[in-house]
């Protein structure tokens, strides 16, 4: 199942159409994530380490954290 999970995150960071003008001009937002490592690279390292629950959940916290009012800057998977 663990390995399902992290094919999905893969394929939707693969995807073009995540990346999209469309999705840019709906959002009016250039997508770009805050942080480094990306929220999608980050939500995969996480569950690699911690297993899908755990995994996701942190990277659903990075995820409400990624918004245009926060710094964001350099976080790792501790």
């Amino acid at each position: 199942m663990k390995k399902v999970f992290l094919a999905l995150i893969k394929a939707y960071k693969k995807s073009w159409f995540f990346r999209s003008p469309l999705l840019k001009f709906l959002f009016l937002s250039d997508a770009a994530c805050r942080f480094q490592p990306t929220c999608a690279e980050y939500t995969y390292q996480a569950v690699e380490r911690y297993g899908i629950i755990r995994g996701s959940l942190l990277g659903l916290k990075r995820i409400i954290r990624c918004h245009p009012w926060n710094k964001g800057g350099y976080d790792p998977v501790r």
